[in-house]
C-alpha cells in the first residue's frame, strides 16, 4: 500500500469536485474516490506495487486526493487489475467533473526524467479516444507488464470520456519512461480541469455542451 500526505486537507465542501465509484466483477473489486480540488494525498493499494507508484504520480503532481483499493486475480496476472483501475478511475473523473462548466478542457505538459522526455495532450472532450505512442525498453518494471500502461489508459479515457495523447519522446530507462508519462499525464488533467477565471459558468465548446 502506497499513500502520500503532503499536507493536511479539511473536508471538501459542497461545491468541490468529488466522486466515489466501486466496480465489482468476477476478476476485480475496485473502489476509487477522488477529489479533483485535492492536494496530492493518496491512499492506494492495488497489489501492484510498481502501478501504485505511477497512480501516486497523478495524485501528487496533478493536485487530486486519491483512493484506490484493489483486490484483483494477480495469480493470474495483473491486466484485470490494471485494466480495471483505469475504467474505474475514468468513471469517478467523469462523475467528478460533471458538466465541465468553466473548465478550461485543455491540457498539456512535457515532463522530463534524467534520458526520458515524454508528452501528453487532453482534452476533456466527451469524445473517448487515445493515441499513445510509447515503445517501452523493457517488457516490466517492478511487477507491472508495461503492456498494461495502454490497457490503464485506454479504460480510462473510454470512460472519463477523454481524448487523449501520450508520446515517449525518448528514454532509455522503462521505468524514466513510464514516470515521465504518469507525470505529464497528471500535469495536463490539472491544466485542463483547472476553473478559468474568464470563463465561469461557460462550457468551453461551440456546442454548448461536452
Amino acid at each position: 500500500m502506497t499513500t502520500t500526505a503532503p499536507a493536511p486537507s479539511a473536508e471538501p465542501a459542497a461545491a468541490d469536485r468529488v466522486a466515489e465509484v466501486a466496480r465489482n466483477t468476477a476478476e476485480t473489486r475496485i473502489a476509487v474516490r477522488l477529489n479533483l480540488d485535492g492536494t496530492g494525498r493518496a491512499a492506494l493499494a492495488t497489489g501492484i506495487g510498481f502501478f501504485d507508484h505511477m497512480l501516486d504520480q497523478i495524485a501528487r503532481h496533478g493536485l487530486i486526493d486519491l483512493d484506490v483499493r484493489c483486490e484483483g486475480d494477480l495469480h493470474i496476472d495483473g491486466h484485470h487489475s490494471v485494466e480495471d483501475v483505469g475504467i474505474t478511475l475514468g468513471q469517478a473523473m467523469a462523475r467528478a467533473v460533471g458538466d465541465k462548466r468553466g473548465i478550461r478542457r485543455y491540457g498539456h505538459a512535457y515532463v522530463p526524467l534524467d534520458e526520458a522526455l515524454s508528452r501528453v495532450v487532453v482534452d476533456f472532450s466527451g469524445r473517448p479516444g487515445l493515441h499513445m505512442d510509447v515503445a517501452f525498453t523493457s517488457g516490466m518494471i517492478g511487477g507491472l507488464d508495461t503492456q498494461l500502461v495502454f490497457e490503464f489508459f485506454q479504460g480510462f479515457a473510454n470512460h472519463a470520456g477523454v481524448t487523449l495523447h501520450i508520446d515517449n519522446l525518448k528514454g532509455a530507462n522503462a521505468h524514466h519512461q513510464c514516470e515521465t508519462i504518469f507525470k505529464a499525464f497528471a500535469r495536463a488533467l490539472r491544466a485542463a480541469l483547472e476553473h478559468d477565471p474568464r470563463a465561469v459558468g461557460i462550457i468551453p465548446s461551440t456546442k454548448g455542451s461536452l
